[in-house]
């Protein structure tokens, strides 16, 4: 097999463990140096591949590429950018095939979610119609957990960590205060259709009564009158009430509890802020005094509180993206399989991307308790082992260490284009 070169790209939001992705991508392209050459890195996602703006990864250290494992954020950029319908804009695909014919790039590697699957699933079926010869990939990343095939996405576990712990010290707050004080609280956490996110909250309870004591999933319609009667009953059998509440939840209609009216590059409806919502109803049913905080970018940035399975796992997937591509596999993605449960073992297989890309999964409505406000045995034992472990990044003067990357640019080699 002739030696060829690599491209790799991040997409959509971020999380705590996309870097370990790319690490896992990295280093396996550079174990097999008689096969993959350089690798390039597109700046600020697919966009950096239209418009042929290249991180050459071939001068980053070793050393660099392995801090990567435990570095929040995009390290090469990332975007929100969907590659238009492939019949009306063939023109964006067609580019994106000449900039890998003129820096000789025969393997795509794009980490991201079910958008970036059907991208990468067009990519592969474009560069087959035109002849060129390109193996695609894509490996899996989203904090939502809405992949379908994968056992669990990789960023979802940190995620799921993060905002366990945070309902368990924040309940802890409210409980020494209500007496005199705050008597509701509200979390807002990501999740614009599933779930995952929401129900990772109720893994802070374990005994009847504990915190969370609602928790809003957008699978479940928002029932006002139920819901404040709900925080009434909490707050006077405990002292006080903690809500969870997705940033999806929506009516009976499917209109979002807050929509701010706007779309995202994706066509994703843009929401402005659930928890100051729920908390301005609970003052103006019930008029308890009320706490309300937006995790927002903090629950998916959290690499200090990582899982360690979610690391191990995210940089699993990274590295059986290369071991596919190598293999002739084509539009796959490696997924997680669990094969047991107690113990918990996983391992990775292969997905085909015509099952994946634009595809969500939701909660099953048996790890959803009966009342539709809370999470079942079923859920918290499907939760569980994916916050398991911790896997702390070293740390100077106090804060964590990050991975400090060169980010040197490859040379153009074709005219500019405008996106």
């Amino acid at each position: 097999m002739a030696q060829h070169n690599a491209f790799y790209a991040q997409s959509g939001g971020v999380t705590a463990v996309i870097n370990a992705s790319a690490c896992g991508v990295i280093e396996a392209c550079r174990q097999a140096p008689d096969k993959i050459g350089k690798v390039y890195a597109g700046h600020n996602g697919i966009i950096g591949a239209l418009t042929e703006d290249l991180i050459d990864v071939t001068q980053e250290s070793d050393e660099a590429i392995a801090a990567l494992r435990h570095t929040p954020g995009g390290a090469f950029g990332s975007c929100r950018y969907k590659l238009k319908d492939i019949d009306t804009h063939r023109a964006q695909y067609e580019r994106l095939i000449e900039v890998f014919k003129a820096h000789d790039i025969r393997y795509f590697f794009y980490n991201g979610g079910g958008d970036s699957a059907d991208t990468c699933l067009k990519v592969s079926q474009l560069s087959e119609k035109l002849g060129y010869p390109l193996t695609a990939i894509h490996v899996p990343k989203t904090v939502d957990n809405d992949l379908p095939i994968t056992d669990n996405s990789p960023g979802f576990g940190s995620v799921a960590k993060y905002i366990a712990t945070s309902t368990l010290e924040a309940s802890l707050d409210i409980a020494s205060m209500c007496a005199t004080s705050t008597k509701v609280f509200v979390l807002e956490v990501m999740g614009r259709h599933a779930g995952w996110i929401a129900a990772a909250g109720g893994l802070a309870g374990q005994e009847e009564g504990e915190p969370p004591h609602l928790i809003i999933f957008p699978e479940i319609p928002f029932n006002r009158r139920v819901a404040m009667a709900r925080v009434e009953e909490c707050v006077k059998q405990y002292g006080y009430c903690v809500i969870v509440v997705s940033e999806g939840a929506r009516y009976e209609d499917g209109t979002f509890l807050a929509d701010a009216g706007n779309t995202d590059a994706f066509g994703h409806r843009q929401l402005g802020g659930v928890a100051p919502t729920l908390a301005g109803m609970i003052k103006q049913d019930l008029g308890y005094k009320y706490h309300w905080a937006v995790a927002d970018y903090l629950q998916r940035a959290a690499r200090h509180l990582a899982s360690k399975t979610d690391v191990e796992q995210a940089y699993a997937v990274g590295y059986e993206a290369v071991t596919l591509a190598l293999a002739g596999k084509n539009a796959m993605m490696p997924a997680i399989r669990r094969i047991s449960q107690n113990p918990y073992q996983w391992d990775v297989i292969s997905a085909p991307l015509s099952q994946v890309a634009n595809q969500e999964k939701f909660m099953p409505r048996d790890f959803i308790s009966a009342n539709g406000l809370g999470i079942t045995q079923a859920c918290r034992d499907y939760l569980s082992p994916l916050i398991q472990g911790e896997d702390f990044p070293p740390f100077e003067n106090g804060l964590p260490k990050v991975a400090k990357l060169k980010l040197a640019k490859a040379e153009r080699k074709l005219p500019v284009f405008t996106l």
